[in-house]
């Protein structure tokens, strides 16, 4: 499956897609030579959209954990790839 890579860091994707990735990176408080990834999967919950939106079930996969931006995608899209899921959404570099 291809998984199709997103930049722009923003909450809901641009697309009618119901699963995806999001991928942020941040430096490090304590150490600015270290870089964390946190990735979470994004999940429509279905139903009735009301006046409040979408309803997302999101499940943090990895959180504050050092690694680069490059490294943290690159596990995005084999789980994405391992996971049927079409979308990763990540800050903008």
């Amino acid at each position: 499956m291809a998984v199709r890579i997103v930049s722009g860091g923003v909450n809901e994707p641009a697309s009618p897609e119901s699963d995806y990735l999001q991928v942020r990176t941040r430096t490090s408080p304590e150490d600015d030579t270290v870089t964390l990834a946190t990735i979470q999967r994004c999940v429509d919950k279905g139903g009735d959209i009301d006046a409040t939106g979408t309803t997302w079930r999101v499940r943090i996969l990895l959180a504050d954990q050092p690694m680069t931006h490059a490294e943290a995608m690159g596990f995005a899209r084999r789980y994405a790839e391992r996971k049927n899921i079409p979308l990763v959404v990540t800050d903008p570099s």
